[in-house]
């Protein structure tokens, strides 16, 4: 897909190949070693996808009605990209449907049933954010350049602004919900990849939460914290955990607990990252992993997007159940922990 940048380069968009050599971070080291008692349990596959037909999945929201929102991504097959709809029991609705050579990217969902999600496009037209109203059809409601890296997206919790990343500009744009120009909220080389070329990537994931926007950087394996001020600027950036190879999206425990579930694309794992920066991984590839790209948290139960960029291209979502007792048993930290 020579259109978007290159087909070397969005190959990689969730699944980059080559991370930022990093030592052991500052924050937290990262325990890859499994617990006697693991955090997450039961896990199993909800739906699987067709890869060679599109079906890789790339961005997971679970709506009021435990419906799921699912990008995928297409472009791997050169198939037009798709945003589907996954019923409670099963049933699949096809909500809109890109251009061959295009991708859509991070979905959300807004207070009044909208659906936002990202379109990457070299067609000036088209490329941006994206908006499906209930009973509604697809419009664009922030214009972003043509071959714009349109990756993670997000929504504050009153519903009026979206926040979306650029993953080699280094940059995180902002648009209302109403829709009209699209402003660089931050532009930072905090947000950009460690090196240019094909296979680096920079921020990625993004959360708005707790007053602020979170956003992971895969090529530094960062996941960082940027306060919104009363002005609605970007405060000082935060590094809340580092050694995250390879990450990609992610979220929190609940509204009230700054524990994440972060997907590391790479290595094919699942990691909790808490307050205090440690992480570590509580789900690898002998659970399923194949190419994880975001995670969705309701209550105790947790959902995967698996893309699949990996021989056999088993690209799927999971589902597994969160052991709070166990999540937390060896923290230190009990402030903004619990599950809400």
């Amino acid at each position: 897909m020579k259109s978007l940048r290159s087909r070397a380069a969005i190959a990689v968009l969730v699944a980059p190949t080559v991370f930022a050599a990093g030592a052991t971070s500052a924050f937290g080291a990262t325990s890859r070693g499994r617990d006697a008692r693991p955090v997450i349990t039961d896990v199993r596959t909800v739906a699987t996808f067709d890869f060679a037909a599109g079906g890789q999945p790339e961005s997971v929201t679970v709506n009021p009605d435990g419906s799921m929102t699912i990008s995928l991504l297409g472009f791997l097959s050169g198939q037009p990209p798709r945003l589907l709809r996954i019923s409670p029991s099963g049933q699949r609705t096809v909500l809109a449907t890109g251009l061959a050579g295009e991708a859509i990217g991070g979905n959300v969902r807004g207070h009044d049933g909208a659906i936002y999600y990202n379109v990457l496009s070299t067609d000036p037209s088209r490329s941006g954010i994206w908006r499906l109203l209930p009973g509604g059809s697809p419009e664009r409601i922030g214009a972003l350049p043509a071959g714009a890296f349109l990756n993670g997206l997000t929504i504050t919790a009153d519903g009026r602004t979206l926040y979306s990343t650029d993953s080699l500009a280094g940059t995180i744009w902002t648009v209302p919900t109403t829709g009209g120009p699209v402003k660089a909220w931050l532009v930072d080389p905090a947000l950009a990849p460690a090196q240019s070329g094909p296979g680096h990537f920079g921020a990625n994931g993004v959360e708005f939460h707790d007053g602020a926007v979170w956003v992971s950087n895969t090529d530094r394996g960062t996941l960082l914290r940027v306060p919104v001020t009363a002005t609605d600027a970007p405060g000082p950036i935060e590094v809340v955990a580092g050694d995250l190879a390879g990450v990609d999206d992610f979220e929190f425990l609940s509204d009230c607990s700054d524990v994440a579930f972060v997907a590391l694309n790479g290595p094919n794992e699942i990691a909790v990252v808490y307050p205090d920066g440690r992480s570590k991984i509580v789900l690898t590839v002998a659970d399923g992993l194949d190419s994880p790209t975001d995670t969705a948290v309701r209550g105790t139960r947790i959902f995967i997007t698996d893309s699949g960029n990996t021989a056999p291209h088993d690209a799927k979502l999971q589902s597994g159940t969160i052991d709070i007792a166990a999540l937390l048993a060896d923290t230190g930290t009990p402030d903004r922990l619990q599950a809400g």
